[in-house]
């Protein structure tokens, strides 16, 4: 199994910048696409980014041109660099992960981000 550790989030006003982190242990040999997803408050969860072990990505587009997903993978650690944040980005924040046959390992703990007006 995977177990992903997500930091970083916090509280911050509108236009600034924040950086999560998830660190992933346990099978990290397994894992192929490390990413982000999040959930307002009372709203679904949807993809954020994500990240291919060979560093191919994929970016939702609210967040296109501010944040940025990156990955160290001999630190098996995922990133997410999130410039000129909004309200709107308000939300738990998830880590994920799937194996190279698109297995989903369990969730993060999630961290929050809240931004201010």
């Amino acid at each position: 199994q995977v177990q992903l550790v997500e930091s970083g989030g916090g509280l911050v006003q509108a236009g600034g910048s924040l950086r999560l982190s998830c660190a992933a242990s346990g099978s990290v040999f397994s894992i192929n696409v490390m990413g982000w997803y999040r959930q307002p408050p009372g709203k679904e969860r949807d993809l954020v980014a994500t990240i291919t072990t060979r560093g191919y990505t994929v970016i939702a587009d609210s967040v296109k041109g501010r944040f940025t997903i990156s990955r160290d993978n001999a630190k098996n650690t995922v990133y997410l660099q999130m410039n000129s944040l909004k309200p709107e980005d308000t939300a738990v924040y998830y880590c994920n992960a799937r194996d190279y046959g698109g297995r989903q390992f369990n969730w993060g703990q999630g961290t929050q981000v809240s931004v201010s007006s």
